[in-house]
């Protein structure tokens, strides 16, 4: 496993993140929805625990003034970046738009499905994911 670890954490810290997601989802709702598994969105944000994650047990296992570790640290910055930042705000404009499709008599768009507006997180979402990660790559890196 340890040859592996570098596949092998990351992908099981997302995993867990989803399944604790879609379990939290079940809970309040009431309602299973498997999409949560595989969605974006939430908190806490599994996108930032997983390259943050890497990016700690590159830092723990190479040194953090070797390259691969600067790598992974702009790598992990830019997810999460992301998260936080367009896809968000993506997420904002779908709902927005959803709004205005279903206003009757202001457009003549006829639309078959909602666009998606759970794309991206809030900071808060982003940094308890980003802590998630450290601490997961400081056990198992």
């Amino acid at each position: 496993m340890t040859e592996y670890r570098y596949l092998v954490v990351p992908f099981a810290t997302w995993f867990f993140i989803q399944l604790f997601k879609l379990i939290y989802d079940l809970v309040t709702t009431k309602q299973f929805n498997f999409k949560r598994i595989l969605g974006a969105g939430g908190m806490p944000s599994s996108h930032s625990a997983v390259v943050v994650s890497l990016a700690t047990m590159i830092g723990k296992s190479q040194g953090i003034t070797s390259p691969i570790f600067g790598l992974s640290i702009i790598f992990a910055f830019v997810v999460m970046y992301d998260a936080a930042g367009v896809r968000r705000a993506a997420g904002k404009q779908a709902k927005l738009l959803n709004k205005i499709v279903q206003t009757p008599g202001l457009t003549g768009v006829e639309v078959t499905e909602k666009l998606q507006e759970v794309l991206g997180h809030t900071p808060t979402q982003v940094f308890v994911g980003a802590l998630i990660g450290v601490i997961v790559g400081m056990i198992f890196g």
